[in-house]
C-alpha cells in the first residue's frame, strides 16, 4: 500500500483544495458552466485512468443534471449529436490538456474550441483541465481506493 500524499502532506493537499476553489468560482464567473466543468473532470479523469475521480466526478455530473445517456456516451462524444457545441468545445480542451504535447489535430480542436467559446470561457476550460490533471496524479500515485456505493450514492460500509 502506497502513503496518500494528501495525508502525509496535508498542507500541501489544503493547498491544492484551495487552488482548485479559487479556480471553480473564477471559472463560473467567466461563463463555463457547472455542467461543462464536471464534463471537463470526468472526461479527463477517464483519459487519465483515475477511477476515484472517475466515480466523484460521475456523481458530481449527475448532481449537476448531466444525463446518464451523456455519461455513458462520454468516450463517444465526437461520434453522437447527444452534446452540444459548447459541450464538444469543453470536451475537446479535457481531451487536449490530458494528451499532452498537443498535436495539430489538437491545435485545431482548440482552435475551434475557442472560437465557440470565446477567450474567457475557453481559458476557463483549460484551467479545469489543469487542475483535474492535477488531482488525477495525486490521487493515482497515491491510489485511492473507490468505495462501494448504494443506488443513492451512500458508501457500503
Amino acid at each position: 500500500m502506497r502513503p496518500f500524499v494528501d495525508k502525509v502532506m496535508p498542507e500541501a493537499w489544503q493547498a491544492a483544495a484551495e487552488f482548485s476553489a479559487v479556480i471553480r468560482e473564477a471559472v463560473l464567473r467567466r461563463g463555463l458552466t457547472a455542467q461543462e466543468a464536471e464534463l471537463i473532470k470526468l472526461r479527463t479523469s477517464q483519459i487519465n485512468g483515475c477511477t476515484y475521480c472517475m466515480d466523484l466526478h460521475a456523481r458530481e455530473a449527475r448532481k449537476a443534471g448531466i444525463t446518464q445517456q451523456r455519461l455513458d456516451l462520454l468516450p463517444g462524444w465526437r461520434d453522437t449529436e447527444l452534446f452540444d457545441e459548447r459541450q464538444k468545445a469543453v470536451l475537446a480542451v479535457a481531451e487536449a490538456a490530458a494528451s499532452l504535447p498537443l498535436t495539430e489535430e489538437a491545435d485545431a480542436e482548440l482552435f475551434g474550441a475557442r472560437t465557440v467559446l470565446g477567450d474567457e470561457t475557453f481559458v476557463a476550460a483549460e484551467w479545469v483541465a489543469i487542475a483535474i490533471n492535477a488531482f488525477n496524479r495525486i490521487s493515482i500515485l497515491s491510489r485511492h481506493p473507490v468505495r462501494p456505493r448504494n443506488a443513492k450514492g451512500k458508501v457500503i460500509r
